[in-house]
């Protein structure tokens, strides 16, 4: 059993993984170059939604990663936090340039297929990049609250699956899944319904939520 001193340790790696990201007043690369559009780089070590939510108060239309993301289950903190960046910035309707590397095929199982598509994918089928591309729209995968229960609208895999939580014990832990949390700290109930619906990844000792929050609905909406 890790110690508690090893469990401080990780989570402090966690908290320090977050991705640095060159930023931009807008989405269209030729605007990119005009003097006082780039922000310049900024490393976002706090929660992924609170980022996102200040970057686009202050104006910030497109951000790129600036190391390579690892989609796989071995990815390392630095690429898991950067994930959970990529599903908040595009759920707020930012341009994310970066770049993905896969090595075990889980791109192509489209589990990451609701975020804004990279510019490169490594260690994969050309195939598996230009499906992402061609099959990405806005609101993929995404969550929105009701009156005491939470449903979540997934395409990813091409037909519609609708999924309710009203469970107490699953609602209560969205929040902390949102950031990540410990295996061991996820009731097994939680952990094993979100996992068969394909809503969670567990990366670098963490599992989190896939869906994003929908922010701006889409025009049409029911095409979500």
């Amino acid at each position: 059993m890790p110690s508690r001193s090893a469990d401080r340790t990780d989570t402090a790696a966690w908290h320090a993984a977050g991705p640095e990201v060159e930023l931009w007043l807008d989405y269209d690369p030729a605007a990119r170059e005009v003097p006082g559009f780039a922000l310049g780089r900024r490393t976002l070590a706090g929660p992924a939604r609170a980022e996102v939510t200040d970057l686009h108060r202050a104006g910030v239309r497109c951000l790129r990663l600036t190391e390579p993301v690892r989609l796989c289950a071995d990815a390392t903190a630095a690429s898991a936090r950067a994930l959970m960046l990529l599903r908040e910035a595009t759920g707020q309707g930012l341009a994310v340039l970066w770049q993905a590397v896969c090595t075990d095929g889980c791109a192509a199982q489209r589990r990451f297929h609701h975020l804004y598509p990279p510019e490169q994918l490594t260690g994969a089928p050309q195939d598996v990049l230009t499906d992402w591309r061609a099959t990405y729209f806005p609101c993929k995968c995404v969550f929105r609250r009701g009156p005491g229960f939470v449903e979540v609208r997934d395409r990813r895999f091409g037909t519609l699956e609708l999924f309710t939580i009203d469970e107490p014990g699953h609602l209560a832990q969205l929040a902390a899944l949102a950031e990540g949390v410990e295996p061991g700290l996820l009731p097994d109930a939680v952990h094993r319904d979100f996992t068969e619906a394909g809503l969670v990844a567990e990366q670098a000792g963490r599992t989190w939520f896939l869906p994003m929050r929908v922010r701006r609905w889409p025009f049409p909406s029911l095409t979500v």
